[in-house]
């Protein structure tokens, strides 16, 4: 037998091998690692007291793999369909340090890196054997004896009085000691990806489940409500949102079928049954966005308003706003909750076709807004259109909706239109589609807002501008098409190479707004 010593970085230890010959010339030359791994691999017994990610004759994989199944669930669990808890426990070895009960709580604060650090499962528990002693766990992935204490660790039990032998502890493991994850991962089959997130609305945990996880569907809502608070009822969306009311066809997987639920968003309340109309908790920030952009005073038209997730924080700013949706139960529930926030007084409601509400009453208060006495206002007037799939289609109701002579540019509507795009340059695409169905180049007076990632290569944005003059007043056609070509000369020339305006481009873009 032979001793081999080497330093591991600020700490020495020693690494013990048995039955393994090593000749008297390579003992004269410096052991590579490659040929020191491949004579221990032979060994029948190796004692690695050292830094264990330094070195090893065992794979990283297989390291990484052991260490995962310390805390994962038994095996015999895999393929499981219906929900048995029973079935998940588990007795793992934790090694745990002796100490007196009155020193604990000083002690745990030098120890925070040796101490367990896992959810659900006691640090410090009652020392069976001593009523007098707490029993402290530690992190079995880095504590083996006493050499596995750094120096200021050793310290501070030194100056305790306590004694740095590690034991080991019988820990059982149950069914609630276990993350959603890792009970999703031990049942699935092996290889196949693993649904640990959702939406939360209101007690309402709204999956997405692929294919291969709906033999499991059953089981993996009830391991959603088990191990999220305040759920209680878990659904599966059965069908893409295509139809008119922009709701889907939901399955409830387990829990309560009540789907009327209650909702908090940028501290507003918003009550409605999830099964009948359109929400996503993904559109928060987009929601704060919109509404940040108003000013009190300012006038919103809401074409596809939903449940009022822009419609009343815009309200709540002293606006005035006009809301509106197709489907009866959005109608309902918005009505319902503007009271419930107390904007009733503030937000005038439709139950219409898009079409039609742009043709009706958007048109009908623009007359007025936007009439002689308009040069008296300082309000702004915003159209948000929030049907991605579809409302740059709507865009075409506003060609020649208005009568009588153009209101001034800055007076103009803003229009904020979400879409979605597959295209590789979504925001181009975006602009493309915007402009073909008015008419008008957009790419050089309007801007483009990422919302979020709908799916792999689809994104959702949000394109944002000033209806023309052009466009939005009748008897502007002639118009139309030199404000085209200005828009066109604007985009290949309108900044020099200092991105600041010439004098020439400077009335170019005089004419421009002039036109608008």
């Amino acid at each position: 037998m032979r001793i081999l010593w080497r330093p591991f970085g600020f700490s020495r230890r020693l690494l013990k091998v048995e039955n393994c010959r090593i000749t008297e010339s390579e003992s004269l030359i410096p052991l590579t690692w490659t040929s020191l791994i491949q004579r221990l691999s032979r060994a029948p017994r190796i004692f690695l007291l050292g830094q264990r990610k330094r070195f090893s004759t065992m794979p990283e994989t297989e390291t990484n793999q052991r260490d995962s199944e310390l805390f994962s669930p038994p095996s015999d669990v895999r393929g499981m369909t219906k929900l048995d808890r029973t079935a998940f426990k588990k007795t793992v070895t934790i090694p745990v340090l002796k100490a007196r009960k009155e020193i604990v709580s000083k002690l745990m604060r030098s120890l925070k890196r040796a101490a367990l650090q896992r959810p659900g499962i006691k640090r410090v528990i009652e020392d069976p054997e001593d009523e007098e002693s707490r029993l402290i766990m530690l992190d079995p992935y880095k504590m083996f004896t006493d050499d596995s204490f750094e120096k200021a660790e050793l310290s501070i039990l030194r100056q305790l009085n306590v004694n740095p032998q590690i034991s080991n502890y019988n820990l059982e493991l149950t069914y609630e000691n276990f993350k959603s994850e890792e009970i999703l991962r031990a049942v699935l089959p092996e290889g196949q990806d693993v649904t640990s997130g959702f939406s939360r609305v209101g007690h309402i945990a709204h999956l997405n489940l692929r294919d291969h996880q709906l033999p499991f569907k059953h089981l993996i809502g009830q391991v959603m409500i088990d191990k999220n608070p305040g759920i209680t009822s878990a659904v599966n969306k059965i069908n893409i949102i295509d139809n008119t009311y922009r709701n889907f066809q939901m399955e409830v997987l387990s829990g309560e079928e009540n789907m009327t639920t209650k909702v908090r968003e940028n501290n507003y309340t918003y009550e409605f049954d999830f099964s009948k109309v359109y929400w996503n908790p993904r559109l928060s920030t987009e929601h704060s966005r919109i509404t940040e952009l108003l000013k009190p005073g300012d006038v919103l038209f809401d074409v596809f308003a939903g449940v009022g997730p822009f419609a009343i924080p815009v309200a709540k700013k002293n606006c005035t706003v006009f809301a509106n949706d197709l489907n009866p139960e959005s109608h309902k529930w918005l009505l319902h909750n503007c009271k419930l926030n107390k904007v009733d007084q503030k937000v005038k409601v439709f139950n219409l076709d898009g079409k039609d509400f742009l043709q009706g009453p958007v048109r009908e208060e623009l007359m007025q807004q936007l009439g002689p006495l308009s040069k008296e206002r300082k309000h702004s007037v915003h159209i948000v259109m929030n049907l991605p799939a579809k409302a740059i289609e709507f865009l075409s109701a506003f060609k020649s909706l208005l009568d009588g002579q153009p209101c001034s540019h800055e007076l103009l509507p803003t229009v904020h239109c979400y879409s979605f795009s597959k295209d590789a340059n979504p925001a181009k695409d975006v602009q493309r589609r915007a402009g073909a169905v008015l008419g008008i180049s957009l790419e050089a007076c309007s801007s483009v807002h990422l919302v979020r990632n709908v799916a792999p290569n689809k994104e959702m944005l949000c394109i944002t501008f000033q209806i023309p003059a052009a466009i939005l007043y009748k008897n502007q056609t002639l118009n139309l098409g030199f404000l085209d070509l200005l828009q066109r000369i604007m985009k290949n020339h309108l900044l020099n190479a200092r991105g600041q305006m010439n004098p020439f481009q400077k009335k170019k873009h005089k004419l421009l707004q002039s036109l608008n």
